[in-house]
């Protein structure tokens, strides 16, 4: 099965053509600066040769234009003709409590997926405009969405009410919804194939630490408790998001800064997390890493607070499993931060989880990262989020 997986946000466009029976990537590209006459297209066929181009992109529409152009190539395509895909995995950033599966899209099921868009104004709309533009160039082909908070559905009710009163649960379905559901879900259950075992019979925790960043709890191959809540501004200390806080500060920010509530929000989304931290050095955890080796104080403090967060989290997940297999770092900075996941591993002895240094250092790929004694699995695997979308979309038809 050819499954063509779509990944859109408001001003870019990535795509994967990915062979389902043996998960080979057929081809896959990139389409920036969408709403531009300045765009820019990157094609890069498995068996052929990467290629670039500026073309302008006004909309979406054109972006997928684009991209159908270069899959049906007569010379550089990865298909004969759009015949041959069996269908397009969309990117869903949020589907509420109704879509806990991935859905084969129909006219009921676009309104509905339209009417989510509050709870992720930045990310929903972006995707909507990706499976209307499409459904234009592809109207024979059949669609399916795949969300990001899709996995975290099994959560208990324990995990996910807040503490307010229920009748906003039931009446405006405020509770945690978890989100990198499709990464925490794939590197989970390469975790799993690691230790030689089942999913099913697996305590995992799964660490996708990028510039956005969230620990989930994976009990028998499903999510039990994830750090990011209604929103992803929720759980760990990000790059410029500033993780759990106590919400009066977010009164006592907009009394004392004569500021709006949506000033002092912008403030705790684009201004906080290890950015306000290090006092503006940088959102980059290269950029802090370099500057907390050197010594600067501002880049220790952040770079201290910061992990100390992600290890409290895997901390808790523990005691929720009531223990843990593996521990398993992926993402952006769980994948390449030598110095990240060492300062959280050094946290981590209490619950059984011993880093070998050299392993550490040398980490490259999917790679076992503790020490051959140690009780739990520590473990570096590249997350692929994509590819957890063409098997969620081939499940789905």
């Amino acid at each position: 099965m050819k499954i063509l997986v779509v990944n859109c946000g408001s001003s870019s466009l990535k795509f994967q053509l990915i062979e389902t029976e043996t998960e080979k990537v057929m081809a896959k590209g990139l389409c920036e600066r969408i709403g531009s006459d300045k765009g820019h297209f990157v094609y890069n066929p498995t068996n052929g040769e990467k290629s670039e181009k500026d073309v302008a992109l006004p909309t979406h529409d054109e972006a997928v234009k684009v991209l159908v152009e270069a899959l049906t190539d007569a010379n550089t395509g990865a298909v004969g003709s759009l015949e041959e895909i069996d269908a397009v995995g969309h990117r869903y950033v949020h589907g509420g409590d109704k879509f806990v599966k991935p859905t084969l899209l129909d006219e009921a099921t676009l309104k509905e997926l339209e009417e989510l868009n509050s709870l992720a104004p930045l990310h929903n709309p972006a995707s909507m405009m990706g499976i209307k533009a499409c459904l234009k160039e592809m109207p024979n082909t059949k669609m399916v969405a795949v969300f990001d908070t899709a996995f975290h559905a099994t959560l208990p009710e324990e995990a996910y009410l807040f503490g307010i009163p229920y009748e906003y649960y039931k009446k405006h379905k405020i509770r945690r919804y978890g989100f990198h559901g499709m990464s925490h879900e794939y590197v989970a259950l390469e975790t799993a194939k690691e230790l030689g075992r089942a999913k099913e019979d697996c305590k995992i925790i799964t660490c996708h630490i990028g510039n956005g960043a969230s620990v989930t709890a994976v009990k028998n191959g499903k999510s039990v408790d994830t750090s990011m809540g209604y929103t992803p501004l929720d759980g760990l200390i990000m790059g410029t998001r500033c993780g759990s806080i106590d919400p009066e500060v977010v009164r006592v920010m907009a009394k004392a800064e004569n500021k709006s509530y949506d000033e002092v929000f912008n403030i705790l989304n684009k201004e906080s997390g290890v950015y306000g931290l290090s006092e503006n050095i940088s959102s980059d955890i290269r950029d802090l890493s370099d500057e907390y080796l050197k010594g600067n104080e501002k880049a220790v403090r952040a770079l201290n607070a910061y992990t100390y967060r992600i290890a409290k989290y895997v901390g808790a997940y523990a005691v929720a499993m009531d223990g843990v297999d593996a521990i398993t770092f992926t993402a952006g900075v769980g994948e390449h931060s030598y110095l990240i996941r060492k300062l959280v591993s050094e946290r981590l002895h209490v619950i059984g989880a011993d880093v070998d240094d050299e392993l550490n250092k040398n980490a490259d790929g999917v790679a076992l990262i503790s020490k051959p004694d140690s009780r739990v699995k520590v473990y570096v695997i590249p997350t692929d989020e994509e590819m957890s979308i063409a098997r969620q979309t081939a499940s789905a038809i």
